[in-house]
């Protein structure tokens, strides 16, 4: 039989015991989860913004109790972003959502850094790596749409310029591949001139005036991001638009339904690329960090924004609300991306947040809908050693007019 002493001993050692499990979960519940924005090519008002959405994201309830953030820019060399992982993966990151500078190049730190426990969410552009996650819009259809509607803009004929996005992302590749399997159709369609203009409306207008200075009779633009200075180049010019088919930019859309711009000759649609992946990436991250949702690596799709002329409406306040979809010129800079918010995925966002980086006052981090779309196969941009759907270049947004 145990002595009062050694019962009293034995309770004793339970309750430290116990209050030392108590402290070690209270640790580990108050324990922030160590997250990284690992950003590649930065400069543009596209990745300013997909950025701050994260960081607002970050700050906003309860969020800002959950999360350490820190950002990384490396720049267009992968060797950097590279280097830039394995200083994450050595830190012990919980999480990295990226912007990839390349599909393939990253692969192997990417495994490392899966096989140590972190997880990689990708937006926008892809990777390769089956144990990453890819967040993007890149196989909604962007370049086959986009290039459809200039066709139809166009009946079929005419001088085209191609204003591109960075050299080597899968973005830009998978955007022109469709594009060229539209234009390919239609022997009237003369593409002469390429240009890489890095989704920037300042390059874009420079390569664009170079290219209007060999062929000042151009017909048509088809551009990735950036496409405000295409139109600004060819205002510079002389004062005639043409067809031009961009991305989501408010000065874009405010000139597709300026009458004005629309009597010198300005048609075209406003889609392409949502910052918005960044703010869903990262939500998606956090619900599967914290459990709430039993999501195994794959490729999810974000959906194509598709805005003709008009179809242009401005919104009241500082949120997409009653259907609109662009901004008084008084309100935020031409540059500014507009799909950057989304009423459905990502409530808790205002342009403040996507122009500063700040919460919105007063929001709080709502849950996502509970299915998520499953992005198809697209070989060397978001799989390797597979095959991509037959219909992968099938038309969604447009029918074609154009024999």
């Amino acid at each position: 039989m145990k002595s009062k002493f050694s019962r009293g001993v034995a309770t004793a050692l339970g309750l430290l015991a116990a209050a030392g499990m108590w402290t070690a979960d209270a640790h580990a519940a108050d324990k922030k989860l160590k997250i990284y924005l690992s950003l590649s090519y930065s400069g543009n008002a596209w990745q300013s913004e997909a950025a701050n959405i994260v960081k607002a994201l970050a700050a906003t309830p309860p969020y800002n109790d959950q999360v350490e953030l820190k950002e990384v820019i490396s720049g267009t060399d992968p060797q950097a972003q590279i280097s830039a992982y394995e200083s994450m993966i050595d830190d012990g990151a919980d999480g990295i959502i990226s912007f990839p500078i390349s599909s393939t190049a990253l692969n192997r730190t990417i495994k490392r850094g899966c096989d140590q426990g972190t997880l990689f969410f990708m937006y926008d552009a892809t990777v390769t790596e089956k144990c990453a996650y890819n967040v993007s819009y890149v196989t909604a259809g962007f370049g086959e749409n986009s290039a459809q509607a200039l066709v139809n803009a166009l009946g079929g004929k005419g001088n085209i310029f191609l204003s591109r996005g960075v050299p080597g992302n899968s973005v830009d590749k998978r955007h022109t591949d469709g594009a060229m399997s539209v234009f390919n159709k239609y022997p009237g369609i003369k593409v002469v001139a390429e240009y890489y203009s890095y989704w920037d409306d300042r390059t874009t207008q420079q390569e664009t005036a170079k290219a209007l200075a060999a062929h000042p009779e151009v017909d048509g633009i088809w551009a990735q991001a950036g496409e405000y200075g295409a139109i600004q180049a060819l205002l510079d010019k002389g004062g005639k638009l043409v067809p031009v088919t961009g991305e989501n930019s408010n000065g874009f859309r405010l000139a597709l339904a300026d009458p004005a711009m629309k009597a010198k000759g300005l048609t075209g649609v406003s889609a392409g690329s949502p910052p918005a992946t960044a703010g869903y990436a990262f939500k998606v991250m956090m619900e599967v960090l914290q459990k709430k949702r039993d999501l195994k690596p794959e490729n999810i799709e974000y959906p194509l924004p598709w805005v003709p002329a008009d179809k242009v409406k401005l919104c009241k306040g500082d949120k997409f609300e009653d259907g609109c979809n662009a901004f008084p010129a008084d309100k935020v800079p031409s540059s500014f991306v507009t799909e950057v918010l989304n009423p459905e995925l990502l409530p808790e966002l205002s342009i403040q947040s996507a122009l500063n980086g700040t919460p919105t006052p007063g929001a709080t981090i709502q849950p996502l809908p509970k299915d998520i779309k499953k992005a198809p196969d697209a070989p060397g941009i978001n799989c390797d050693k597979c095959e991509a759907p037959a219909d992968q270049y099938k038309l969604t947004k447009i029918d074609a007019t154009v024999n």
